[in-house]
């Protein structure tokens, strides 16, 4: 039987332990990666290769994801494709961080003012529907790729400022920070060296949330016909082109429609791993 004074040490150990599930996720988003950075030099045949004698065709040795209705190689698409689905979630991700961190930190630890003209901002950016709003100003604008970044950036930064505000408050009134006052630290210096390391835990676990929601979001835009460009190896992009080719060569359609769920899946799981160890790194110190 544990003693009492040696549960927390206990549940620490536990918790450190990394299930094969979070491995699998690690190894997920570690391909995704590497398909994302060596895409080009990986894939077997020319994702942009059109072959109109082959076809259309279904998974076979030599296409192992078979053809689209223009011969082109599903298996290379999936590949290459990988950098416009994930370049784009990441830009969004730190975009939204950097402001929202900043806002969120000069909101929470200010007050007064400053938090209630930042938070008005916040209230009206959350009663839009970002994903209808994302869809009208891309399509008015006459779609593109970096357009549906920057815009998914303002859209997703308020969520950011509200998360980050409300742990500031928090920590804002313990003794630490006040024994900082005391000391007569700047305001950007508790903010930056003492508040900030101590919603971290909270800051990482939302950045990998948005990453996820981007990588969805940026898909759906690329399936309207929003994002990339007609015939760019783009995951959402496949699989509008693929939708009538479902009972000729599922592969087509179900390659990119799985690749956009289980990486989402996996990197919401890295964060909520992340979010306990980091947690727990924190009380034990």
């Amino acid at each position: 039987m544990i003693p009492a004074a040696e549960l927390p040490v206990a549940r620490t150990r536990r918790r450190a332990r990394v299930s094969i599930l979070i491995v699998f996720c690690f190894i997920v988003v570690a391909v995704v990666a590497v398909f994302a950075i060596f895409g080009n030099l990986i894939a077997p045949y020319d994702p942009n290769e059109q072959n109109l004698l082959v076809g259309l065709t279904r998974p076979s040795s030599t296409y192992w994801l078979g053809t689209d209705d223009l011969g082109r190689d599903v298996f290379s698409r999936t590949i290459v494709g990988a950098r416009t689905a994930v370049v784009g979630p990441i830009l969004i991700a730190l975009g939204a961080m950097l402001i929202g961190n900043t806002l969120g930190l000069i909101a929470g630890y200010k007050g007064g003012l400053v938090d209630s003209t930042i938070m008005r901002w916040v209230d009206l950016m959350w009663a839009l529907p970002g994903l209808l709003v994302a869809i009208v100003v891309v399509g008015v604008l006459g779609g593109g790729y970096y357009l549906s970044v920057a815009l998914l950036i303002l859209l997703t930064a308020p969520y950011d400022t509200r998360i980050v505000r409300g742990a500031t408050l928090e920590q804002r009134a313990l003794p630490y920070v006040e024994a900082a006052r005391t000391l007569g630290l700047s305001s950007k210096r508790i903010m930056v060296r003492h508040i900030w390391p101590n919603v971290l835990p909270l800051v990482v676990a939302n950045t990998f949330l948005n990453f996820a929601f981007s990588l969805v979001t940026l898909s759906a835009l690329s399936f309207l016909g929003l994002g990339v460009g007609p015939g760019t190896p783009d995951w959402g992009r496949m699989l509008a082109e693929s939708q009538t080719l479902l009972f000729d060569n599922p592969a087509a359609a179900l390659a990119p429609g799985g690749m956009i769920v289980i990486t989402a899946a996996s990197m919401n799981l890295i964060g909520d791993w992340l979010y306990e160890r980091l947690s727990d790194r924190g009380r034990a110190r």
